[in-house]
């Protein structure tokens, strides 16, 4: 039996699984520390790969899930957070050569709005933006079913519109940055600043704050961490309105852990993007839902690349 490898490689861990080709239920998976002792990074995935791979039948593909910038020119992940050995890393070339299969590899976040798009809340859309709400922000777009690259890979960056001149200093150095005003983490930096000015609120129970702890205080009525969420909302409804300008999708994915905060998010969230869309048409036959695949978004984004992967390889003279 043919079959695809799926991997989804983080800074903390790195999973690989198995796929029957056609089938969307893993034969297996397994996961690993991405930073093991007496292992660098790429042993312990060779290991990984070595782990899952099939006792009979053939490997189409492999495809990774990367958790930084990739450079499609030069084939080579720029960057990992948390795993400093891979800069300049050409992983495919690497995969290639040690198992003798084609392999590719994507940004985890176009990743995780691809498997959106093939597997979960965007199937059915041709035109597709992805948004991922947690400790930062992320996201990927599709356009006529293919991943926004951009020319070298760097397209994407969802989290990096500037919604708030000279706001917040945002985690990549410049200010105002969505990520800065409406990720987790700043909704937890602004619940905490409340806090120390005297604001009453359920959330000096939990000093210092995190966004779970604000998304639960908000859902029992506590009106500092409602206003934080509906401020988050407000921001991301104002970026979703410019995203519509530029790329006119017909369904937007919300995901990531602050989007389970459900309508006290995406009602202000709502609200604003209708406000400051520049015309109605942007609204018809939009469809705004939230997430289905969960923390494996990147790994069947993965196994949707994979696919593509092997059948271009299929296809080539």
């Amino acid at each position: 039996m043919d079959t695809l490898i799926a991997l989804d490689i983080g800074g903390t861990q790195m999973r690989a699984a198995r796929f029957a080709l056609g089938a969307h239920t893993p034969q297996e998976i397994r996961k690993v520390p991405t930073q093991t002792p007496g292992s660098t990074p790429e042993e312990t995935l060779f290991h990984l790969v070595e782990s899952v791979w099939p006792s009979g039948g053939a490997v189409r593909a492999i495809a990774a899930a990367l958790p930084g910038p990739i450079d499609f020119q030069q084939g080579v992940l720029l960057t990992a957070p948390n795993i400093p050995q891979w800069r300049d890393y050409p992983l495919p070339a690497r995969l290639e050569a040690r198992f003798g299969v084609p392999a590719a590899m994507d940004n985890d976040a176009n990743l995780a709005a691809l498997g959106e798009w093939r597997f979960g809340a965007g199937r059915g859309h041709h035109y597709l933006l992805y948004l991922t709400i947690s400790t930062g922000i992320g996201g990927g777009v599709i356009l006529n079913d293919h991943i926004l690259h951009g020319a070298r890979g760097l397209a994407g960056e969802l989290g990096h519109l500037t919604v708030l001149p000279d706001g917040p200093l945002c985690g990549c150095g410049q200010r105002g940055h969505l990520e800065a005003v409406a990720s987790g983490t700043a909704i937890a930096r602004q619940a905490r600043a409340a806090l120390e000015s005297g604001i009453p609120s359920e959330l000096s129970l939990h000093p210092p704050p995190a966004a779970k702890q604000i998304a639960e205080a908000a859902a029992k009525g506590d009106a500092l961490a409602r206003e934080l969420l509906a401020q988050a909302g407000y921001y991301i409804g104002v970026a979703l309105a410019d995203y519509l300008h530029i790329f006119n999708p017909t369904c937007l994915v919300i995901g990531g852990g602050v989007s389970r905060s459900g309508d006290l998010l995406l009602d202000p969230l709502r609200a604003a993007m209708q406000a400051h869309v520049m015309s109605p048409e942007y609204l018809k036959n939009l469809t705004v839902t939230t997430a289905t695949l969960g923390d494996n978004a990147g790994l069947m984004g993965a196994l949707a690349l994979a696919e593509r992967t092997a059948l271009e390889k299929q296809a080539a003279p």
